[in-house]
């Protein structure tokens, strides 16, 4: 089939593959990922599909009993040649159901090319948390209809089971692949004569009838989905996590990873009173949980404590599929780095009216100079108010919370001391400040914030988003001063400890700032190269949310070992920051991992904002907004240390911050603050 798209710049004519075919008749743009085919299944049809392709284009010939090579030459598809190269190695004969299983075990790398290459020809949009819809580029197809390119796929298939007309066997094979995938059910309400028309046309083709034959075959009774003997997982004693020196220092990257090197990617940990935790560490784990975490873990129980504390039955945190992505669609605009770029000026002024409070000479602990700072731009930008009389009792509030419900560091009455209730009325009163900013009047002329997206939704469908709910996302919106505030502290920390960065970062800092204020066009990766891969390098070292908690939902079997079902579970998606297959010499901070040709931290290894669908919505503004930052800091101050530091003093819980015991010192100032 080709598919002709219409980019603005040009028109291209595209041909798609059978494999990129049923990828995009699975879509469901409603979830934001593909119909809920089981890993297995999915497998199979997508091993199905590229046989079928071969078929198609005459290098194989297959049938009910056996396939056949014709052809070995290698069609410059590099979603196909691998599978032909296999093919044309095998000496014995075999039928279409034993190469669908054999080929069923690296469909995952076929399935990562076919988005790759989807997403790069504009065919797919990829949106953050590995969330997919079509884009916006049309064909115009045989009606009058406009689709997109990918929607063309799905209302072709609508056309051939609808339709009495005879498919061709193109045609008849995709209308096979998504019957063996067992989803026509969720695309379509189907009856009998529907159901009758779909087994009718999937066996008008002998080649559709052939791979769908195997793939159900293979489907219904696989041989290599029975669940193998696994292994045991290991068990660290609690002794040797206790004198882990990591662990000691408030490293849990490091600590994870030390634990990975001598017990493998899964292992449990001890808890006190509690079921051991199974903790995944590892490039591998990453890229299961990035890929197909989804299916298997779930997040709600651990974030139902937070919701309860706010009043509220559910939060984005506590969401998974479909919910989650409507959820983060309907809130993301507000979190784009575009938002911050049209605020830029306010976000200048914001900052250096805070910058203006402090003294030369004093040395000042990180979390309190920095939090504040980033709280004066973050709360306009995201609230529309002002908060800086509120927000040390709000973050402060919001750590109680998390220590006591998320993470279980404490017993729950710590909630019901007199401080901790003092604090929950000021957070009350953060969330009346925030409303009563957000009145119809109030919001005339301004630019849309985080909040409205919230409250439109709310107004959209109460149902959906209660006003019981609106607890957590009002009361907990300013963390992002706490935590953007804390991986600046970081930063600085080794930006201060490496004087030949130091210097490079000031002198892109002086450059951008000689004419007036940078605009977003001055602010590109050639002017804040160093800037920004020092802040790369310090959030691989020192990321502030090193770890992710989940249960698991569905069973699964990964690297040989069973997760049962209930089992508590530790995603250490920053391990791989310190495992030397990775990040060679972990513990040097080298910013030149980031530049050609090494690029080390491309894949899945670098994941400081996280792993699949509840990675960090607003990554790309935070990037931006800590380079800024960083500049101006260095622009308008020569910082040190208030003493020398042996290593970076910091908290583990309940995110990674720097330790109060970190001070900087504001020894000089280089440029005046413009009023």
């Amino acid at each position: 089939m080709t598919l002709t798209t219409e980019p603005e710049s040009s028109v291209t004519v595209q041909s798609l593959s059978l494999p990129e075919e049923l990828l995009l008749a699975l879509l469901n743009e409603e979830s934001g990922y593909f119909h809920q085919v089981p890993g297995w299944n999915l497998n199979c049809a997508m091993a199905g599909a590229a046989l079928a392709e071969l078929s198609l284009i005459g290098r194989i010939d297959t049938d009910l009993e056996s396939l056949i090579l014709l052809d070995a030459t290698e069609t410059g598809h590099p979603l196909l040649d691998p599978i032909l190269r296999e093919i044309a190695a095998e000496t014995d004969s075999h039928s279409a159901r034993y190469w669908v299983e054999r080929l069923a075990q690296q469909s995952e790398e076929v399935i990562s090319q076919a988005l790759t290459s989807l997403v790069r020809r504009e065919i797919l949009d990829l949106h953050p948390g590995e969330f997919y819809t079509f884009t916006k580029h049309y064909r115009r197809g045989e009606s009058t209809q406009e689709y997109s390119a990918g929607e063309f796929v799905q209302a072709r298939l609508t056309r051939i089971i609808f339709a009495d007309e005879i498919p061709d066997p193109r045609d008849a094979v995709i209308v096979a692949l998504v019957n063996a995938c067992d989803v026509f059910h969720l695309m379509y309400q189907i009856d009998d004569e529907l159901e009758q028309r779909i087994e009718l046309v999937c066996k008008m083709d002998l080649i559709g009838r052939a791979i769908g034959d195997a793939v159900s075959e293979s489907i219904a009774a696989p041989i290599l989905q029975r669940t193998p003997l696994t292994k045991p997982i290991p068990r660290v004693p609690l002794r040797k996590m206790l004198l882990n020196r990591h662990l000691r220092a408030g490293r849990l990257p490091a600590f994870f990873a030390s634990l990975a090197e001598e017990y493998g990617p899964v292992y449990k940990v001890p808890r006190p009173f509690q079921d051991p935790l199974i903790v995944l560490a590892g490039m591998q784990m990453n890229r299961w949980v990035h890929r197909q975490g989804r299916l298997y873990l779930r997040s709600s129980d651990y974030f139902q404590g937070v919701n309860e504390v706010y009043g509220s039955a559910r939060s984005i945190h506590s969401m998974d599929g479909a919910d989650h992505f409507r959820y983060r669609k309907a809130i993301q605009p507000a979190y784009a780095r575009s938002t911050l770029v049209n605020r830029l000026d306010e976000t200048y002024a914001n900052a250096r009216t805070h910058m203006s409070n402090w003294r030369i000479g004093d040395a000042i602990p990180a979390q309190r100079m920095l939090r504040p700072l980033m709280n004066a731009q973050v709360s306009p930008l995201l609230t529309s108010t002002h908060t800086q009389d509120l927000i040390d009792d709000v973050l402060k509030h919001k750590m109680r919370v998390l220590n006591v419900a998320l993470a279980n560091m404490l017993p729950n009455f710590m909630l019901r001391t007199p401080k901790a209730k003092r604090r929950a009325k000021v957070t009350d009163r953060l969330v009346d400040r925030i409303l009563q900013a957000h009145t119809p009047g109030q919001r005339l002329g301004k630019p849309r914030d985080v909040v409205d997206n919230y409250l439109s939704l709310h107004a959209s469908d109460p149902q959906f988003l209660p006003q019981t709910d609106l607890g957590v996302p009002m009361g907990t919106m300013l963390m992002a001063s706490m935590y953007m505030g804390d991986q600046l502290g970081f930063a600085l920390y080794w930006l201060v400890s490496n004087p030949d960065l130091y210097e490079r970062v000031t002198a892109e800092a002086d450059a951008l700032f000689a004419d007036g204020d940078p605009t977003d066009d001055d602010l590109n990766l050639d002017s804040i190269d160093v800037t920004h891969r020092v802040l790369m390098e310090a959030l691989r070292m020192s990321p502030i949310v090193p770890m992710a908690m989940r249960t698991v939902m569905n069973s699964v079997v990964v690297e040989g070992y069973q997760l049962p079902v209930g089992a508590s579970v530790y995603i250490a998606n920053t391990a791989p920051h310190y495992m030397e297959e990775v990040f060679p010499d972990p513990w040097t901070f080298d910013i030149d991992r980031y530049a050609a040709p090494r690029n080390e931290h491309v894949g899945e290894g670098y994941s400081p904002y996280g792993l699949g669908t509840h990675s960090c919505l607003g990554f790309r503004w935070s990037e931006l907004h800590l380079a800024l930052n960083m500049l101006m800091l260095v622009h308008y101050f020569k910082i040190d240390f208030a003493r020398p530091y042996k290593e970076l003093p910091m908290d583990p819980y309940p995110s990674q911050s720097p330790s109060n015991k970190l001070k900087f010192r504001l020894a000089e100032q280089r440029h005046e603050l413009p009023v």
